[in-house]
C-alpha cells in the first residue's frame, strides 16, 4: 500500500461542503484506506483575484491503486462535484483534488507530475500538510518542516471545524 497525500481546494458552491463531501467519498471508496485530514484553511486565490477565496485541506490515504488510477478516481470525484476544466489555469472551481505525494515516488508523465509541481511554494498546501505530517521528508530529501519555516502564511487562516 502506498501512502498518498491529496490536496483539496474549492471556492464555489459552498466550498467547505464540497471538500467535506469529497472526503466522505474518498473514505467510502473500497480501494482507499483513509488515514487523516487536516483542518480546513481559507486562502486567497492564485492568479485572478476577482474570484472568491479558497478553502483548502490535505488528506492522507493509503491505496494499492496505481498513480494514474488514483488520478482517474480523483478526477471523477471532481466531475461529480461540477468541476469544469477550462483553459484558465487558476480560475474558480467547485472542487480541485491534487495528488501531492505518492509514497516516495517521482512521477513525470503527460497526465501526472508527483511531487505536485507547486507543493513547496504554496502555503495552502504546506501548512495543512505539515499539520498531519510534521516529520514528512519529500522524495528530494527536503523536510516539510524546513519548507514551512521559510514559507510565509500570506493571510492563510485555519477555519473552525464544521
Amino acid at each position: 500500500m502506498n501512502q498518498v497525500y491529496l490536496g483539496l481546494g474549492a471556492n464555489l458552491n459552498a466550498p467547505q461542503e464540497q471538500i467535506h463531501r469529497a472526503i466522505t467519498e474518498l473514505k467510502a471508496h473500497s480501494d482507499i484506506e483513509f488515514i487523516s485530514a487536516s483542518h480546513d484553511y481559507a486562502s486567497k486565490p492564485m492568479g485572478p483575484q476577482d474570484q472568491p477565496d479558497y478553502v483548502n485541506a490535505v488528506v492522507c490515504i493509503k491505496t494499492e491503486l496505481a498513480p494514474e488510477q488514483l488520478l482517474d478516481l480523483t478526477q471523477s470525484i471532481e466531475l461529480k462535484h461540477g468541476r469544469v476544466r477550462k483553459e484558465q489555469r487558476w480560475g474558480p472551481r467547485t472542487l480541485d483534488i491534487d495528488i501531492l505525494l505518492f509514497g516516495d515516488q517521482i512521477i513525470d508523465t503527460p497526465r501526472l507530475t508527483v511531487p505536485h509541481y507547486g507543493l513547496t511554494e504554496r502555503e495552502f498546501v504546506v501548512y495543512p500538510l505539515f499539520e498531519i505530517a510534521p516529520t514528512l521528508v519529500l522524495p528530494n530529501s527536503q523536510t516539510l518542516a524546513d519548507i514551512k519555516n521559510t514559507l510565509p502564511l500570506n493571510d492563510l487562516q485555519q477555519l473552525p471545524q464544521q
